[in-house]
């Protein structure tokens, strides 16, 4: 059984400073991190808040995503995918069930789909000239409505390995659009031929 709030907050503490600080992580010091570690701190840890606040979309009535069910640059009957723009990394592709669910409750069918999409995405978005990498990222926190991230690394850039490539897409200039917005076609257009699916929301009269 996991630890309850007030015990993990606790434990937690226990490692800190004075004023709730724990140490820098090690990921800090790694080469590839965009921080140096002196002058770096750690915020201080807050206490556990609960009833935790609800997550932006919890009601599919107010939900952004379910409004934009028809926005993307590929769809099928229950999954779009869609350009996230104004990054600084080559792209960022954002996977979506078209209608309101979360991981937890996607229905075994289209969680096998969502494995496969995923794979495919992967496969297309590092087949693309000057791309050496695919990261993917499932993040549920600040939204209800299920969202993958697919993360473009650029080839060479060796100091953008692994887990640290968000923080330095958001560090770095943003991207010129219509590479990336070519580059996004590219990868719908294979995975109309690998998957399927269509690059309308709607399927043509008579397809």
């Amino acid at each position: 059984m996991a630890l309850p709030p007030d015990e993990f907050y606790d434990r937690a503490v226990a490692a800190a400073d004075s004023e709730r600080r724990l140490p820098l992580a090690r990921m800090t010091g790694w080469d590839i991190s965009p921080f140096e570690q002196e002058g770096l701190r750690v915020a201080p840890l807050r206490p556990p808040v609960l009833p935790e606040p609800a997550r932006y979309g919890e009601d599919p009535a107010e939900c952004r995503n379910c409004r934009e069910r028809d926005e993307g640059i590929w769809f099928n009957d229950h999954w779009r995918l869609a350009r996230v723009p104004g990054v600084g990394v080559p792209l960022v592709l954002m996977l979506y069930p078209r209608d309101h669910y979360d991981m937890a409750d996607l229905p075994d069918d289209l969680a096998a789909e969502l494995g496969l999409l995923a794979t495919r995405i992967v496969r297309h978005v590092q087949a693309l000239p000057h791309i050496s990498r695919a990261h993917v990222y499932r993040v549920g926190d600040g939204g209800a409505h299920l969202h993958v991230w697919f993360f473009a690394r650029p080839e060479g850039q060796a100091q953008l390995y692994g887990s640290w490539l968000p923080i330095w897409d958001d560090l770095l200039p943003e991207y010129p659009a219509d590479v990336a917005e070519a580059d996004a076609a590219t990868v719908a257009d294979a995975l109309v031929a690998s998957h399927g699916g269509r690059r309308s929301p709607v399927a043509a009269p008579g397809a």
